[in-house]
C-alpha cells in the first residue's frame, strides 16, 4: 500500500518552506506567546484510508507512541468524562502542559479534556472524572435539550447510516466564554462522520494545529477514532449491514497550520530540497 501519509508531509513541508506568513500573535494556548510563528492559514489535508490496519497507521503517521494509544484506550473513549487523568504526563510535552492546569486541588485538572468533550453528560460531577452517579436527572442539559456523547453519536449513524447529523462537538458554547477570560481553549472544533458507499468518512475541523508538536498525533487519533466509532457501529447493529462498511477517507480543515519560529529550520531542512532554502 502507498504511504499516503508521507505525500501529506511532503507537501507541508514544502509549502512551509515556500508559502508560510510570519504571524506574530499575542497569545499562545492562553498564555503570552513565547515567538513568532510561521503559519498556513486554512490548510486541508484529505487522505485515503486504505486499511483497519492500526499498524499500518503507526509506521507511517509516526505518532508519539505509547502515549496515543494508551491516551485513547485509557480516557477518550473510555466512557468517562476524565480530567485530568493520568496519560498527559506520558506526553513528550507534558512540562508544558502542566502549566495550563487549574490550580487549587491536589491534582488540578485542565480547563478542558478530550475525554470530558466526547462524554459530556456528567462532565465535572465525578472525582477526576472517573463517574461517581450517571443517575438520568444529572444529565446536563443545554438550552432545550441533553447533552448528547459518542455513544449517543454512535446511535445516529446506526439508526439512520445515511444520515448527515453524525457531529461530534469537542468546542462548546462555553469556550468563547471561556477565552474572554484569557482561559485555554480547545484547538478541535469537531469530528462529522458521514457514510457513503459503504464507506466511513470523517472531517476533522480543527481551529489551530502546531505542526511539530501535536500535527501527526491528532491525524493518528482522528483516523483511531474513525476505527473505533466503526467498530461500535458493527456492535450496535442487529441486522449486520454494518460488516459491509469500510473505512473512506480522512479530511482534515486547519484554520491555522503554524510552526514556531525556532522550529522553522528544522521543518524546512527536512522538506524536498529544503536543504538549500535555509
Amino acid at each position: 500500500m502507498d504511504n499516503h501519509f508521507e505525500k501529506v508531509i511532503d507537501t507541508i513541508r514544502d509549502e512551509f518552506t515556500h508559502s508560510a506568513r510570519k504571524v506574530v500573535n499575542k497569545t499562545w494556548q492562553s498564555i503570552a506567546a513565547p515567538q513568532a510563528t510561521y503559519e498556513l492559514l486554512n490548510y486541508s489535508v484529505r487522505m485515503v484510508l486504505p486499511t483497519e490496519d492500526l499498524d499500518y497507521y503507526r509506521e507511517n503517521i509516526l505518532p508519539n507512541l505509547p502515549w496515543a494509544d494508551d491516551h485513547f484506550l485509557k480516557e477518550r473513549v473510555s466512557g468517562d468524562p476524565i480530567n485530568p487523568g493520568t496519560e498527559w504526563r506520558n506526553w513528550p510535552y507534558a512540562a508544558s502542559a502542566d502549566k495550563h492546569r487549574q490550580p487549587g486541588a491536589e491534582d488540578p485538572e485542565f480547563s478542558h479534556s478530550y475525554a470530558e468533550r466526547y462524554w459530556p453528560k456528567f462532565a465535572g460531577l465525578g472525582n477526576g472524572g472517573v463517574l461517581m452517579s450517571d443517575h438520568p436527572s444529572n444529565i446536563r442539559r443545554g438550552i432545550r435539550f441533553p447533552y448528547g456523547d459518542l455513544d449517543d453519536l454512535v446511535d445516529v449513524l446506526v439508526t439512520d447510516p445515511t444520515t448527515r447529523q453524525a457531529y461530534l462537538p469537542v468546542w462548546f458554547p462555553e469556550d468563547l466564554g471561556a477565552a474572554t477570560i484569557g482561559q485555554r481553549v480547545p484547538c478541535t472544533l469537531g469530528y462529522h462522520f458521514i457514510v457513503r458507499d459503504n464507506a466511513m468518512h470523517v472531517v476533522y475541523y480543527i481551529r489551530s494545529c502546531d505542526y511539530v508538536r501535536h500535527f501527526r498525533d491528532d491525524v493518528y487519533m482522528t483516523i483511531r477514532l474513525l476505527l473505533w466509532v466503526l467498530e461500535q457501529c458493527r456492535l450496535a447493529d442487529p441486522n449486520g449491514q454494518w460488516d459491509e462498511v469500510s473505512p473512506g477517507t480522512f479530511t482534515m480543515h486547519i484554520t491555522s497550520l503554524h510552526i514556531f519560529e525556532s522550529d522553522r529550520k528544522f521543518v524546512i531542512r527536512s522538506a524536498p530540497g529544503g536543504a538549500s532554502a535555509v
